[in-house]
């Protein structure tokens, strides 16, 4: 088990979309294992393979609260097969766009069918602040990230912080190198 370095926006490769897993073998389990440790370490409610430069349709997961027991899941080739009429706003962020936030709108309820760590098959329905975190991470698995909910100047906006961002953690990298 290893932290994973999170791929920052604009990386190309957080908008590429993810392939299916054909079986959940060893490296799979692997990668489950790193990515909880990333998660938890970043630390995150969940994390999507792209993030770390897998294009696997695997995410993680842990929306418990602060004052609950980790309740880490795990989903493989996830797909939404119902979402409800009702909708709900949260203030979502994301690993790699880190320090911004924005509100998105998203349909309040949504039920997934997908795979479990050990390959099994499941159907859960999904509600609030998981809901949105099933969604938002989905949503990385097929290239898209919370920012395109937004207008265009906000976007722009997120994305210029984000590329100073990358130049100053180049930069401080370089300067702990040569030290």
């Amino acid at each position: 088990m290893s932290i994973r370095p999170i791929l920052l926006h604009p990386d190309p490769r957080l908008r590429k979309k993810a392939e299916p897993v054909d079986q959940v073998d060893l490296s799979v389990k692997s990668l489950i294992e790193d990515m909880l440790a990333t998660m938890y370490d970043a630390p995150g409610v969940g994390l999507a393979a792209p993030q770390i430069g897998v294009l696997s349709r695997v995410f993680v997961m842990d929306a418990a609260g602060k004052d609950e027991a980790p309740a880490p899941k795990v989903f493989i080739n996830p797909q939404i097969t119902w979402k409800s009429a009702e909708m709900n706003t949260h203030q979502e962020g994301c690993l790699s766009i880190p320090e911004q936030f924005d509100d998105v709108t998203r349909p309040a309820s949504v039920t997934l069918a997908y795979l479990d760590g050990d390959g099994s098959a499941c159907e859960e329905t999904f509600e609030g602040l998981a809901a949105t975190c099933v969604q938002h991470e989905i949503d990385h698995l097929d290239g898209k990230l919370f920012i395109d909910y937004l207008g265009p100047v906000k976007r722009q906006m997120i994305t210029a912080k984000m590329k100073k961002l990358k130049r100053e953690r180049a930069k401080e990298k370089a300067e702990t190198k040569n030290a």
